[in-house]
């Protein structure tokens, strides 16, 4: 079966699953093959009209689609436009999936090579394969989240020919892959937030400190066994970089502890540490962070330009939270990301060649592209994403500090950006604004 019945979420989107047989290795047409899910959505009052078509390009690396619960967000905006394709990139969702034990018993070179075969080519090469396959290669719009915009910068490298226009939202990645030079910029904009945190919630820093002490001191164990080390605990902020992150944080601090002496850390905490931490949903996310910036070697970049940080040192305080990078001991503390750990190692340690974004290409590119650059973005710079807009022809960039990361939630970025759009092509007669 390639694809599902329609259904319906809630009572105004129409939805079919389809499925799309792809090798593993995309230079090996006949060797193993994979298989890549897509959600296809339309509006309950549109079903019957051929609508354009919009794919939805996830953040990550190593996010499935969005598993929308009404029209809101960019949901809403492009249900009034498009008939909307949701792909679960390889390895993730309900394409064929990978965790953790499926790597642990692999050789490391095996193992690694696979990783390297879960990256932005092989992406866009399944989803010319689902274009082809279900869509009888029609072209199509396409609007790409975070690491979504590094794949749409791929993809109009390789296969512009595929794409009317494209949306970006806070992923516009630096044209000239390299870790470090993301992490020289990121570990300040990380260190900015803490800041933040501790203006808005001055009464936690001491609490901060206090959970890290008795950390630092004791064997304290989530509820998978794993035990939970000021390293890991630190890691809660990676959610500083989205709207909502720093009210999380406070209110899951705000409930740390199980006694008024502060001697005990409560069960609920320790459980929702446990999720936030723990990456079982995501692992991928974790195990292709460092190589999304280049073909390698990365050699752990975020851990070096650590070490030269005290202040984000686990003794340090006031503690100050991390962000989106990845840690070697990462591999052996977290329970889902064992099994990736000699896999990940020799990515790191090795040169995995993938031409990322074609330079002289994309300085023709004749797509037209309108990208909403988020000045304060905690995860992808706002300088090297204007850098990237001044190079690649056709890139109109909206640069705003009203949004988070997360800006895509707002309907009213998405609806910017598509009517933007619409507007340099000569409009979408289809569209219903």
């Amino acid at each position: 079966m390639t694809h599902s019945a329609e259904y319906f979420i809630g009572t105004d989107i129409v939805a079919r699953d389809v499925w799309t047989t792809v090798p593993l290795d995309w230079a090996e047409p006949h060797g193993e093959t994979i298989r890549v899910f897509a959600r296809e959505l339309v509006a309950a009052e549109r079903r019957t009209e051929d609508l354009p078509l919009l794919v939805h390009l996830q953040g990550g690396p190593g996010g499935k689609g969005t598993r929308p619960l009404g029209r809101s967000g960019w949901v809403g905006a492009a249900l009034r436009r498009f008939r909307v394709v949701i792909p679960d990139q390889r390895g993730t969702g309900r394409s064929t999936p990978l965790s953790g034990a499926d790597f642990a018993a692999m050789p490391a070179a095996e193992a690694a090579r696979k990783l390297s075969l879960h990256r932005a080519d092989s992406i866009v090469r399944d989803l010319e394969a689902v274009r082809a396959t279900h869509y009888d290669g029609r072209q199509w719009w396409s609007i790409g989240q975070s690491y979504g915009g590094f794949l749409t910068l791929h993809y109009l490298s390789v296969a512009p020919e595929a794409l009317i226009a494209s949306a970006v939202t806070g992923g516009l990645a630096g044209l000239d892959p390299d870790p470090d030079e993301v992490y020289r910029r990121t570990f300040p904009r990380v260190a900015a937030k803490n800041r933040m945190f501790r203006e808005r919630t001055p009464h936690l820093t001491d609490r901060i400190s206090r959970i890290a002490d008795l950390l630092a001191a004791e064997d304290v164990r989530l509820p998978d066994g794993d035990r939970l080390t000021v390293r890991r605990f630190q890691t809660l902020g990676l959610d500083f970089g989205m709207a909502p992150g720093f009210d999380r944080v406070h209110w899951l601090l705000d409930e740390a502890f199980a006694d008024e002496a502060e001697t005990r850390l409560s069960e609920t905490f320790l459980a929702t540490v446990g999720s936030a931490t723990g990456f079982a949903a995501n692992p991928l996310f974790i195990a292709l962070q460092e190589s999304i910036y280049g073909p390698g070697p990365s050699a752990w970049a975020a851990q070096r330009a650590r070490d030269g940080l005290p202040g984000f040192a686990e003794t340090s305080r006031p503690l100050q939270f991390t962000g989106e990078m990845v840690f070697p001991w990462m591999f052996e503390e977290i329970r889902a990301l064992r099994g990736f750990r000699a896999g990940v190692e020799l990515l790191a340690a090795g040169s995995w060649p993938i031409d990322l974004y074609d330079v002289e290409r994309l300085a023709q590119n004749p797509v037209p592209v309108e990208a909403a650059v988020y000045f304060e973005d905690m995860y992808v710079d706002a300088g090297l994403s204007l850098d990237t807009a001044a190079r690649v022809s056709g890139v109109n960039a909206w640069v705003t500090n009203e949004y988070e990361h997360d800006g895509v939630h707002h309907e009213g970025v998405a609806e910017r950006l598509f009517t933007a759009l619409a507007h340099r092509i000569g409009g979408t007669p289809r569209d219903r604004l």
